[in-house]
């Protein structure tokens, strides 16, 4: 009797934890009215999609001019984790998300969930996206329905197990989807921009942060660089500790690419360049100086 006592306690225990878990993982959209009363501005959509760095993963590789707008996607992204895939987003019903409603981009980029309802991986920098404005959201959905449709199918994700497994994804969330401000007190109104520009749109914490084993940004050294996801190479340091070049310096940088010492940016880099370029002058100087503000990280 006894023995059995335990077996059914240790059965409502698992069944407990199983229900536990599965509330847990669960996708958590946004609420239905979140974009209800918003009217969409394109051209402002315009500026939050090169702010938001939407072509430099979309576009095709090495497109240029008018061919940025073509987000056929592709993009590989080696990790420890897969090889992730940047999807088609162009205005194609089949193939982009021309068929997505406001809410489902919304979802995908402030919650990371699918229109299916499915856990996004947080490759797709959402847990930065979480903190942009819905009226942001409302004016890049404008904007996107603007842009070129193409019909390459997305590639798919190319994720071993247990790292294929969606559902998991929302104890990842559990755990690490923080979308409080990392730089917080006293900030003046650039420095204020500069952070939204820098934490939410931007996203820079998500390539200039070092990972813990999990794959989730140490908010304790925020912006102090580390290992690229694949191992090859190394992001910057771009705290103050180890960036040291004037405001003038660093917005010439981010318009022109140019360093001070007449190198110029690569990679990457050199495609964020081209979103920044883009930017009007006063938000490179709210960058610049939300950058000088940041605690530095040797």
């Amino acid at each position: 009797m006894r023995l059995a006592s335990v077996i059914k306690g240790g059965v409502a225990i698992a069944a407990l934890g199983v229900i536990v878990a599965w509330v847990v993982t669960r996708p958590d959209p946004l609420p239905d009215d979140a974009f209800a009363g918003l009217t969409p501005d394109v051209a402002h959509g315009e500026q939050v999609f090169w702010a938001a760095g939407c072509a430099s993963c979309h576009a095709a590789e090495n497109a240029e001019g008018e061919a940025k707008l073509v987000l056929s996607g592709g993009m590989a992204f080696a990790s420890p984790f897969g090889t992730f895939y940047a999807p088609n987003i162009s205005s194609d019903p089949d193939h982009g998300i021309g068929s997505w409603s406001m809410q489902d981009l919304g979802n995908a980029m402030m919650r990371g969930v699918s229109p299916s309802g499915q856990h996004l991986y947080p490759a797709f920098p959402y847990v930065s996206y979480a903190k942009a404005e819905t009226q942001d959201i409302a004016d890049l959905y404008a904007f996107l329905q603007t842009v070129p449709a193409d019909a390459t199918p997305s590639r798919p994700h190319d994720m071993p197990f247990p790292f294929n497994i969606r559902r998991a994804m929302g104890g990842w969330k559990f755990l690490f989807f923080d979308t409080d401000w990392v730089l917080t007190g006293d900030l003046t109104p650039e420095e204020t921009r500069g952070r939204y520009l820098v934490e939410a749109l931007g996203h820079c914490g998500e390539c200039h942060t070092p990972r813990n084993a999990l794959g989730a940004m140490d908010r304790t050294r925020w912006l102090a660089g580390g290992p690229t996801p694949d191992g090859k190479g190394k992001f910057p340091n771009i705290t103050p500790a180890a960036l040291d070049w004037s405001k003038a310096d660093i917005i010439e940088y981010l318009t022109s690419g140019f360093t001070p010492d007449y190198d110029s940016a690569g990679g990457h880099m050199a495609l964020v360049v081209q979103n920044t370029a883009k930017l009007p002058e006063t938000d490179r100087a709210a960058i610049v100086a939300y950058l000088k503000k940041v605690p530095p990280v040797e």
